[in-house]
C-alpha cells in the first residue's frame, strides 16, 4: 500500500504545459482517477500512485517527456533510452557523465552536469533556451529523477548536503523540505545538488531484468514515491507503523532513538538537518494515512478518525481541515468523483490498487 501524498501544487503545475496547449485539464486528471473538483479544495493532496498516473497520462497526451514545459520537445521513450545507455557503466560517476553525454546530444540541451571540487561532488542543472514552466516544476523534477535514479543504480540512497536554486524562494517553498532532505538555498548561481564525493566510486548493481521492470513505472514513480528507507525520516515513519488507534502502543521518541541506535540528542540534530521534526514525521503520517482510509468507501469517517488517532472525530475533522483545507466527508466526495477512470490506450499506466 503506498499511503505518501502529494501536494495539489505539484498536480497543478503539471498541467502547465498541457494547458498551454489547449488539452482539456479535466479530461486529463480524470484518465489519472483525480476528481478535477478535489483540485478546487484548498489545500488539496493527491495519493503517490495518482500522481504516478497523471505523469504517465501527461507524457502519453502530449507526446513529451517534458510535459510542454521545456525548451523542446522530448519524445516519449527519452528516459528510456538514457537508462539503458547508462545500465553499462561501472560506477555512479559514469552513470552522471555518459548521461549527460546523452543529453547533450539533443538541441538545446537539458540535463544535469557532474561537477567535482575537494571532497564534494555536485550535479548542476544545465538548460539552454527558453522555459515554459512558470512554477518550477521540469525543473524540480529533472533535480529529483536524476539523483534518485543514480540512487536506485547503486542501490543506496546519495545523501545530499545541500541543494541550491538559481531563484527565489517560491510560494510552494516547504515542500522542498520533504523532497530533498537536506540545507536549501534559493537565490543562488546555480541550481545544484551538492553530496559527498564518495558516493561517485558506488558501484552500478541493477540488472537488465530490474530495469525492465523499473522502467514500466519511471521516471513517474521517481517523482512520486521516494525510497525514504534510508533517510532518518523514512526509517522513523516504518517504525511508528500505520495503526494510530491505540496510543499506548505508539513508540515515543527516546524508544525509537534506541531502536535506530543513536541517542535522541543525535536523532534530533539529523532530523534538523533532513529539515523536519518527530512531530511533523508523526502529524504528516497521520494525514497521509487519514487520506489512504477516507478513499475506501468501507471505511467510515468516524472509524478513520479512530485509526488515525483522534478519540473524538470533531478534533480529527478539525486536524484534517488544518491538514488540507477541507473536511474528510469534503475530501471523500472529491475522490468519488473521480472514480470513473479512463486508463491511456498505451497500456502504460499501472492498475489502480
Amino acid at each position: 500500500m503506498s499511503n505518501l501524498t502529494v501536494s495539489r501544487h505539484f498536480v497543478e503545475a503539471a498541467l502547465t504545459g498541457a494547458r498551454a496547449k489547449g488539452m482539456s485539464v479535466d479530461d486529463l486528471l480524470r484518465e489519472a482517477g483525480i476528481s478535477p473538483d478535489l483540485l478546487e479544495l484548498g489545500a488539496a493532496r493527491v495519493s503517490s500512485d495518482q500522481f504516478s498516473r497523471l505523469m504517465q497520462v501527461l507524457w502519453n497526451r502530449t507526446e513529451d517527456e517534458f510535459m510542454g514545459l521545456g525548451p523542446r520537445r522530448a519524445r516519449t521513450g527519452t528516459f528510456a533510452t538514457m537508462c539503458s545507455l547508462v545500465m553499462s557503466c561501472p560506477t555512479l560517476e559514469a552513470v552522471y557523465r555518459q548521461a549527460f553525454q546523452f543529453s547533450r546530444l539533443f538541441e538545446p540541451m537539458v540535463a544535469m552536469a557532474l561537477d567535482t571540487d575537494g571532497e564534494q561532488a555536485r550535479l548542476v542543472l544545465r538548460i539552454e533556451g527558453e522555459l515554459n514552466d512558470p512554477e518550477y516544476f521540469l525543473r524540480e523534477s529533472i533535480l529529483v529523477i536524476w539523483h534518485r535514479l543514480g540512487s536506485w543504480l547503486v542501490g543506496q540512497p546519495v545523501e545530499l548536503s545541500a541543494a541550491s536554486f538559481a531563484y527565489p524562494r517560491p510560494a510552494h517553498g516547504d515542500e522542498y523540505r520533504h523532497i530533498f532532505h537536506c540545507p536549501l538555498t534559493f537565490g543562488a548561481e546555480q541550481t545544484a545538488l551538492t553530496f559527498d564525493k564518495r558516493f561517485l566510486a558506488a558501484p552500478v548493481i541493477r540488472e537488465k531484468p530490474e530495469m525492465h521492470q523499473f522502467l514500466k513505472t519511471s521516471p513517474a514513480d521517481l517523482l512520486s514515491r521516494p525510497d525514504e528507507s534510508n533517510t532518518w525520516t523514512g526509517r522513523i515513519r516504518a517504525l511508528i507503523g500505520r495503526d494510530f488507534s491505540d496510543a499506548r502502543a505508539l513508540p515515543d521518541f527516546d524508544s525509537i532513538a534506541v531502536e535506530l541506535h543513536t541517542s535522541p540528542q543525535t536523532l534530533r540534530r539529523r532530523l534538523k538537518q533532513e529539515n523536519t521534526s518527530f512531530q511533523e514525521i508523526k502529524d504528516l503520517l497521520r494525514r497521509d494515512m487519514a487520506m489512504y482510509y477516507l478513499r475506501r468507501e468501507e471505511w467510515a469517517i468516524n472509524d478513520v478518525a479512530a485509526k488515525v488517532g483522534f478519540t473524538e472525530p470533531s478534533t480529527f475533522h478539525r486536524a484534517f481541515k488544518k491538514w488540507t483545507g477541507v473536511t474528510p466527508g469534503a475530501y471523500r466526495d472529491g475522490q468519488r468523483a473521480g472514480s470513473d477512470t479512463r486508463w491511456p490506450v498505451s497500456g502504460t499506466v499501472p492498475e489502480a490498487p
